[in-house]
């Protein structure tokens, strides 16, 4: 039995299985404790590894093979470091455990001879059910058989005129989630099967607005929530989803290339993470705003101060979504 105890959370493998639990500490992230525990077995990994971080330490970082995690399918990479239920930072005190811990689990998969090569079926479940996502322009839920969206004030005419949305699971061919980056918006997006009108995701009935100013209140329920469907949906690389994949690439077509599947290498440093712009900026915007980007930005302005007035967001978010908005004139 291999076990590392942190702040972060408690790793255990006894051979056969990886118990990944949260900690208690405040600073672990909503999403994780949402998460809750997960068992990761064995032949669900590619590899692990210990990456030494100087004076702070160093970080255990698992790799799971491509399509054997529906919540790690649907993140690819993008989710914040500490969100990330698969790395588990590390003091600098503990690091001869961690390299322990990843050499135990080496081992075991070298003696077992588990392959890195994708899966055609999901070998963990993915998040329980029912899942509820906050989103910028309304709330999605999911119950495991149905989606329902319900618009709130911030929406569309064309979303909310038609009232709450409703999709059954067998309408649903994909789910596409891009998280919310500073000031670029994301969004959660069902494809549906058949043939549809190409529409941009603030006018799309069937996409969820994901809104920069609260990404950590957007970011947890959102893939959480995506991953819950996609957990249900046939597997993306087995035999009984290739009459599914042409209707993907058609919707495609319409709607944007989807994510990309998860690489079996290592994921770089998240688009959440380190690699993030600076506050306020946009990478295209390094230049400065147009005339347009100040039409934006004094809308967004506007939307701030209705959001305070209506309570969802708090004085000191307000203040620091204000002057980053500010910043950019």
């Amino acid at each position: 039995m291999a076990e590392i105890l942190q702040r972060g959370g408690a790793w255990t493998f006894d051979g056969e299985t990886v118990r990944i639990v949260p900690g208690n500490d405040r600073h672990v992230p909503a999403l994780r404790k949402s998460l809750g525990e997960v068992a990761v077995p064995l032949h669900a990994l590619a590899g692990i590894a210990y990456e030494p971080g100087g004076r702070k330490g160093g970080r255990l970082r698992l790799r799971l093979r491509e399509g054997a995690d529906p919540l790690w399918h649907v993140a690819n990479g993008r989710l914040p470091d500490a969100s990330d239920p698969y790395q588990l930072a590390v003091e600098r005190d503990r690091t001869g455990v961690a390299e322990y811990f990843a050499e135990e689990v080496r081992n075991a998969l070298l003696l077992e001879g588990v392959p890195d090569t994708p899966c055609d079926r999901y070998l963990l479940p993915g998040p329980s059910v029912p899942q509820t996502a906050l989103g910028t322009d309304g709330t999605a839920t999911f119950d495991g058989e149905r989606i329902q969206i319900d618009w709130n004030w911030m929406a569309e005419k064309g979303k909310s005129s038609g009232g709450p949305r409703h999709i059954p699971l067998h309408e649903v061919a994909g789910v596409d989630w891009t998280p919310a980056v500073v000031w670029d918006n994301g969004n959660l997006r069902f494809r549906l099967k058949g043939t549809h009108p190409t529409l941009k995701p603030e006018h799309d009935p069937n996409c969820l607005m994901l809104w920069g100013v609260r990404p950590s209140k957007e970011t947890g329920g959102s893939v959480l929530l995506a991953a819950a469907v996609v957990a249900r949906l046939p597997h993306p690389l087995s035999a009984s989803a290739g009459a599914g994949s042409a209707g993907r690439t058609e919707a495609e077509g319409e709607a944007g290339p989807a994510a990309p599947p998860a690489s079996t290498a290592l994921p770089a440093p998240s688009a959440a993470g380190s690699a993030r712009p600076a506050a306020g900026m946009r990478p295209s915007a390094a230049g400065g705003a147009d005339a347009a980007d100040h039409d934006v930005l004094l809308r967004r302005l506007r939307e701030l101060g209705e959001l305070r007035e209506s309570g969802v967001l708090t004085e000191d978010e307000f203040s620091v979504a204000k002057k980053a908005i500010l910043d950019r004139f």
